[in-house]
């Protein structure tokens, strides 16, 4: 059996950490997540999904995310039944977060002034790695005013 979602959408509100009453940390959200296909009205269509992230993802969520920030969400689906407080049985679908990751970068989210882990290349870049010991080395560099790939 497979139970694995993958989502990609911004953050409707800033994530909520809380601890549990043995400390554990535990992270809600939502994202909204627009749908590939318009409505017959030619509308875009999102949907709304709720998230709860725990332990060290939860503590990174609250971190480094906020309001309108674009997340990438790894996880699995859970369908938690429940009673209200008029005593009605209710369910709820939700996302617990396995990973979360970062949809945009950081020039990308407006507003947001919290320093945030640097992933992916050099900004100049590809930079080639130091020839090895003795000056041999079975790659060529490619000169940047080149611009045709050698193969």
């Amino acid at each position: 059996m497979l139970n694995k979602i993958i989502l990609m959408g911004r953050l409707t509100r800033d994530p909520e950490l809380r601890r549990t009453g043995s400390g554990t940390a535990v992270t809600s959200f939502s994202l909204a997540v627009d749908r590939d296909f318009k409505s017959q009205s030619g509308e875009k269509e999102t949907d709304f999904i709720d998230i709860v992230a725990w332990r060290s993802t939860a503590e990174f969520v609250s971190k480094y995310f906020t309001k309108g920030r674009m997340a990438v969400v790894e996880g699995r689906l859970q369908i938690r039944d429940w009673t209200d407080k008029d005593g009605g049985k209710r369910r709820s679908a939700e996302v617990v977060a396995d990973n979360v990751y970062f949809g945009d970068s950081k020039r990308d989210s407006a507003g947001d002034d919290r320093a945030a882990p640097a992933y992916g290349a050099p900004a100049s870049g590809y930079a080639a790695p130091a020839a090895p010991v003795g000056g041999h080395s079975d790659f060529a560099e490619i000169g940047e005013e080149d611009g045709e790939l050698p193969f």
